[in-house]
């Protein structure tokens, strides 16, 4: 029954985190940009439903009404962030990101009246959240629905302009396109979303703390992204999966041998073996295999047409 029950928390925690390395692959893997900051988002979230849910009655309403703020704050954040820094090259819009989350942890350190510090605090959910099943298929359909949702966006005219400025930033501004504009509507909708799935973490653990702005969130969404492919989506889901499991499993051989204690540094290699193997990603490599064959097959059969 524990087992059962630790392993749907485990498949939460990947869909969870699924929407959220879908998010940072559409910045990354759609449109080319490299984030450090998209933790700043992911905490934004956790921290906007925990200071509802602690201020307010833990009622269905007020869960909402936290889920419409965030949206609101995570979209003027990544406005205000994006017009700021995304005139930049890459690197440095990726080190500017890292100091704008770096602001909000010191913040969240700082403003103990209000999100008492590295302590952090708990907070009371919904009555529809307490329920580990009910909370599991809500996490679930979230994640489908945010990949159906990315899947048509990034399928849309503006998402093929996202791919063109990804491909050759200076040719697609040489075609017309407002390139920063579009940057910034990635960077919101990337931005939302990763606040969303900020929003469900915090759910999920009913506690918050200054961790979810840390550097390791980011880094956690970016291996996701590159183990599972991308510019994928589908990718994202698979790596969320893949470093879910490998946290879980490598955590647990701590129990068994003194080694695996320093789980890390497994996890380091595995990473490493994952990249020299698969080096566009599990889907990038497996499409480009499919890929090979077909043309492979097409080679043959032309070559059979002339020799007939």
């Amino acid at each position: 029954m524990n087992d059962s029950r630790s392993m749907m928390i485990l498949f939460t925690q990947v869909f969870i985190f699924a929407i959220f390395a879908m998010s940072y692959d559409l910045l990354l893997g759609f449109t080319g940009i490299v984030s450090f900051g998209h933790a700043m988002f992911f905490g934004i979230g956790a921290y906007a439903v925990g200071i509802f849910m602690k201020q307010f009655e833990p009622t269905l309403p007020y869960f909402l009404l936290a889920v419409v703020i965030t949206i609101l704050i995570t979209a003027i954040v990544s406005y205000v962030v994006g017009l700021l820094t995304l005139r930049l090259k890459s690197h440095f819009y990726a080190m500017l990101t890292l100091a704008f989350a770096s602001l909000f942890l010191v913040l969240a350190e700082k403003w103990r009246t209000l999100t008492h510090g590295n302590d952090g605090f708990t907070f009371r959910t919904p009555e529809i959240f307490r329920d580990r099943l009910d909370f599991y298929l809500i996490c679930l359909v979230s994640m489908i629905v945010v990949f159906l949702l990315l899947n048509r966006f990034t399928n849309s005219p503006l998402g093929k302009v996202l791919q063109a400025i990804r491909e050759n930033e200076q040719r697609t501004e040489s075609l017309g396109y407002s390139v920063i504009q579009y940057k910034i509507i990635a960077s919101v909708v990337s931005g939302v979303l990763a606040g969303f799935a900020g929003i469900l973490y915090s759910v999920s653990l009913r506690f918050v703390n200054t961790s979810v702005f840390t550097m390791d969130i980011t880094l956690d969404a970016l291996l996701m992204t590159i183990i599972g492919g991308v510019g994928t989506l589908i990718g994202a889901i698979i790596g969320a999966g893949l470093i879910e499991f490998a946290h879980h499993w490598l955590t647990e051989l701590a129990k068994v041998h003194w080694i695996f204690e320093r789980w890390i540094i497994f996890f380091g290699i595995i990473y490493i073996l994952v990249v020299m193997f698969f080096p566009r990603g599990i889907v990038g490599t497996v499409r480009n295999i499919k890929l090979k064959s077909k043309k492979r097959v097409t080679d043959k059969s032309e070559q059979q047409k002339a020799a007939g």
